[in-house]
């Protein structure tokens, strides 16, 4: 489906966002990025590397030590949350324990003062769209953890913010169901159509849930794109290792289409780095085929296998450097194999 303009266009932009908290510590460094209507844009990192912080900016919460909160093109840095048309989800998710499902959904209604009738049919669309129809009179003590959940999507939603911000909403959920609710999630977005600013440190969630990524370190942000684009052409070091599990190795690119390391020259799909330039490579475990060892491009001996479930992670020592490797083929402890790597397998990125 084509996007519209409306879409496409910037709904947020956060210009030289900085925070540096009373004792000192700089917690956000000059953050520029937009968020686009209607996206899901999901804020990944490490503990501690401020994306919290940034939602909190975001949602009003906190203030920016300086720059600005662009909202449709106004600056709301100062606007306090109330009065911004952004809700918020939290880890812990504050329901009123004394309020039924239907109450707790329509409190923000209700401090409206909207008018009852209006109430209880926004009320029961909230429950169908969260699929807990005849919830309404249920009390919040005998929802399970992903029921509760639910229900803080629903009373932030019914209001219908422009934007909302989930901050590790399913970090209390055990991992079953919590992958249950990430399609949900996603599911309740899309029928929304509003934007989703999400905060995780778990990258699989990112990259199941998200359209964009902006993956965030010691208050920068290192890299915004597709899960895919992340993925599969991570910017810098702390990308690649982060997202996923990575071989990530020191190399030369010799000219445009072919790169050095190992002792071997390899074909690659990278231009624009220069000729005789060091660089680091990163490939990735899933993209390495383990071959006899008179057929293998490297050539190496396995240290260690481990089964994962859906495939074998293999440790295999080659020129220094031991290399992890998933197949579903399994090569024992000891033997010699070969590994074969295609062009578009190899990935360079600038030395960090």
């Amino acid at each position: 489906m084509k996007e519209t303009k409306q879409q496409t266009e910037p709904i947020i932009n956060l210009v030289n966002i900085s925070k540096t908290f009373d004792d000192g510590a700089q917690i956000l460094k000059d953050i520029n990025m937009y968020i686009r209507r209607n996206e899901f844009l999901t804020l990944l990192g490490p503990s501690g590397c401020g994306k919290t912080t940034l939602l909190r900016i975001i949602g009003g919460f906190e203030e920016a030590s300086s720059g600005e909160v662009l909202f449709e093109g106004s600056n709301i840095a100062k606007l306090p949350p109330y009065k911004r048309r952004i809700n918020t989800v939290f880890q812990k998710y504050a329901l009123f324990p004394h309020m039924t499902v239907g109450e707790n959904i329509a409190f923000g209604l209700q401090i409206k003062k909207v008018d009852q009738k209006t109430i209880d049919e926004k009320v029961a669309q909230m429950l169908e769209l969260v699929n807990l129809k005849g919830f309404q009179d249920r009390r919040i003590e005998s929802l399970s953890g992903g029921q509760q959940q639910r229900i803080a999507i629903a009373r932030a939603v019914v209001n219908e913010p422009e934007v909302l911000l989930l901050d590790e909403p399913l970090g209390a959920l055990d991992l079953k169901l919590r992958k249950g609710m990430q399609m949900e999630l996603k599911k309740i977005q899309q029928k929304l159509g509003i934007t989703f600013i999400y905060v995780t440190h778990d990258q699989e969630e990112a990259l199941t849930m998200s359209d964009t990524i902006a993956v965030m370190n010691e208050g920068r942000v290192q890299q915004i794109g597709t899960p895919v684009d992340i993925y599969n052409e991570p910017k810098n070091a702390f990308v690649a290792d982060f997202i996923g599990e990575s071989n990530i190795l020191q190399a030369t690119m010799i000219k445009d289409y072919l790169v050095s390391f190992h002792g071997v020259d390899f074909v690659c799909v990278d231009t624009g780095f220069g000729e005789n330039v060091a660089v680091d490579v990163v490939i990735r475990p899933e993209d390495i085929r383990i071959v006899k060892e008179e057929e293998g491009m490297l050539k190496g001996t396995v240290e260690s296998v481990t089964f994962k479930g859906v495939h074998y992670e293999m440790m295999v020592k080659s020129n220094n450097y031991t290399w992890a490797v998933h197949s579903t083929a399994m090569a024992p402890v000891g033997a010699k194999v070969g590994m074969v790597l295609t062009p578009e397998d190899i990935h360079i990125m600038k030395r960090g």
